[in-house]
């Protein structure tokens, strides 16, 4: 059975992992459970460092495939096991073990429920510190599945109602969004198709979103904010490795 390693499995992250930002509170749990993944017949042992609602830090003797979404259960006791979908964010070793970041990709509310029922019987205090962070209203707005981040990209823009193509630049990045600067202004809801050129070379980075809102920052220019249709967390991965921000 695998032992809690030390305290704080993880200390000096990496830029990559500190840029994708947990939105929610984690909560302390340092205990056994088990992990089961959907092309495997066996249930593996793990410790769980800290969960939320949003993902988990996990530590196994076996090895899962970094930049990958994975369907998983995860049994925090034998009475609150989750079915989910998660994206395999970064991988540490420590002492002969791998300790991994999991961002959740599909999680159910019943799933949620139990988690917050696991952690109300465990760790009482812990429910109580979030609800008083809930508070706070921006810090716990998931309408950003990751924290932005800076980066300066070339970008080519296809509006699909008047046809038009145009290039253009990033101004931030996330998971389900792009920030750009245009020479025209876009407006709300206008469809369009994205391809970013990543540093690394090989092809652009594809994707297709509509517009969130557009605004003026001179004479000249517009900043405007996309919402993609579906958060390319493969993508994300890419341009983190090969972009330094």
């Amino acid at each position: 059975m695998l032992k809690f390693v030390t305290n704080r499995w993880i200390t000096g992250y990496s830029g990559e992992e500190m840029r994708i930002k947990r939105r929610f509170v984690r909560w302390q749990v340092g205990g056994q459970g088990k992990v089961k993944l959907s092309d495997k017949p066996d249930w593996l042992d793990c410790v769980i460092d800290n969960i939320g609602l949003k993902g988990a830090q996990l530590c196994l003797q076996e090895k899962l495939e970094k930049d990958k979404v994975l369907k998983l259960d995860i049994a925090l006791s034998s009475e609150y096991v989750l079915n989910l979908e998660a994206w395999v964010v970064w991988q540490k070793a420590v002492n002969g073990h791998n300790v991994y970041g999991i961002y959740f990709t599909r999680i159910k509310d019943r799933d949620k429920e139990k988690i917050c029922q696991f952690t109300r019987s465990s760790s009482p205090q812990d429910i109580d510190k979030q609800q008083q962070e809930q508070k706070g209203g921006d810090a716990m707005d998931d309408r950003r599945v990751f924290e932005r981040f800076d980066a300066r990209l070339p970008l080519r823009v296809l509006n699909l109602v008047n046809g038009q193509e145009s290039m253009a630049q990033t101004r931030d990045l996330s998971a389900k969004g792009i920030g750009f600067i245009s020479r025209e202004q876009l407006a709300p809801s206008t469809a369009l198709e994205l391809w970013m050129d990543v540093p690394s070379g090989g092809s652009p980075l594809y994707s297709r979103g509509e517009v969130a809102w557009s605004k003026p920052i001179s004479s000249q220019e517009y900043w405007n904010g996309i919402n993609l249709e579906e958060a390319n967390l493969m993508g994300m991965a890419r341009v983190l490795k090969t972009t330094r921000i």
